[in-house]
C-alpha cells in the first residue's frame, strides 16, 4: 500500500512537473524517479519522527491504535522490498472473537514482521528478549503495541512477564505471540521449548493458536542476488482451553511441539546428543 502510494503520487507529479516546465517526455523516467525518492524519505522521516516522540520510559498501558496502524504499511513495503512471496494457509481457522495465545517456530528476525502482517486483525503482542528495545524505530514501535520484553536469565522478571501476559488478555487489550524456543534456531531446527509460556493460555483460558514458519532465513542471502524468497506460514491447529484443561505446562509443551513438528516434517528435528559409552 505505501510502496504503491508512492508510486502513484510520484506518477502524477512526474507527469504535472512535465506539462508545467514544458519538459520534453525523456525527462519522465527521472523525474518519476526523483519524486519517488523524495516521497520515500518522506515516509521514512515520517516514521522517524512518530518513534521519536515515545518515551520508553513511560508504562504504555494501553494499545496504541495510532501506532499500530502505523506500522503496517511499512512492514509490507518491507516485504515487498525484500522480494518475500508469502504462503499461508490454515489462517481462516483464526479465532474470530476473543483473545488468544499464538506460538510459532522462530527462524529469523523477519519472523515477527510476518506475524503482524499475516494476522493484522488479531493485534499481536509479542513476548521479545529485552535487547530487541534498543532496536532502531523498531523498539519504540513495540513498546506502543504492548510488546513484553523478557529477561531470560532472569526468572523473578520472567514471571512478572507472565502475569503481565496473563492480564493483558484477560483485560482484552491484544492477544500475545510467543516464540517457545525462546531464541532464533540457527540450524533450521525445532528446539526444546521453554514450557513456562504456556501458563499464560492456562490462566487467561484462551485458545492456543499453533503456527510453523518456514524459509525466512534466507531473505536476506536471496536479497543480495535480487532473487524471490517464498516463506511459507500454516496455522497447524487451535487448541481450545477446554483441550489442556488438567494438563501441566510440560505436557501441554510437549503437545505443541510435537504439533508443529509434525506440520514442519522430520527435517527439523533436532539431532539427539550422543551418548558417552
Amino acid at each position: 500500500m505505501l510502496l504503491k502510494g508512492i508510486a502513484l503520487i510520484s506518477g502524477v507529479l512526474a507527469a504535472a512537473l512535465c506539462l508545467g516546465l514544458h519538459l520534453a517526455w525523456y525527462w519522465l523516467p527521472a523525474l518519476f524517479a526523483g519524486c519517488c525518492l523524495i516521497l520515500a524519505l518522506a515516509a521514512f522521516g515520517f516514521l522517524c519522527l512518530a518513534c521519536a516522540l515515545v518515551d520508553m520510559n513511560q508504562p504504555q498501558e494501553r494499545d496504541s491504535k495510532f501506532y499500530r496502524a502505523l506500522m503496517h504499511p511499512y512492514i509490507e513495503a518491507l516485504i515487498s522490498l525484500a522480494l518475500v512471496r508469502l504462503h499461508t494457509s490454515g489462517l481462516e481457522k483464526t479465532p474470530a472473537e476473543g483473545r488468544f495465545l499464538l506460538v510459532c517456530n522462530h527462524l529469523f528476525v523477519a519472523d515477527p514482521g510476518i506475524l503482524l502482517h499475516c494476522f493484522r486483525k488479531s493485534q499481536l503482542a509479542f513476548i521479545t528478549k529485552r535487547e530487541n528495545e534498543q532496536m532502531f524505530l523498531v523498539g519504540k514501535i513495540m513498546h506502543k503495541i504492548l510488546c513484553q520484553s523478557i529477561d531470560r536469565d532472569n526468572d523473578r522478571q520472567a514471571l512478572k512477564v507472565i502475569l503481565k501476559c496473563i492480564q493483558l488478555l484477560k483485560e482484552d487489550q491484544v492477544s500475545i505471540c510467543a516464540f517457545p524456543e525462546g531464541y532464533t534456531s540457527k540450524d533450521n531446527k525445532l528446539h526444546h521449548f521453554r514450557s513456562g509460556v504456556f501458563k499464560i493460555a492456562q490462566k487467561a483460558k484462551v485458545p492456543i493458536v499453533v503456527c510453523t514458519i518456514q524459509n525466512t532465513r534466507q531473505i536476506f542471502p536471496n536479497v543480495k542476488k535480487l532473487r524471490h524468497t517464498d516463506v511459507h506460514l500454516h496455522l497447524v491447529d487451535v487448541i481450545p482451553p477446554e483441550a489442556f484443561e488438567g494438563l501441566t505446562t510440560v505436557e501441554l509443551g510437549s503437545r505443541v511441539y510435537q504439533m508443529m513438528l509434525s506440520d514442519l516434517g522430520e527435517a527439523y528435528r533436532p539431532e539427539e546428543p550422543e551418548q558417552k559409552p
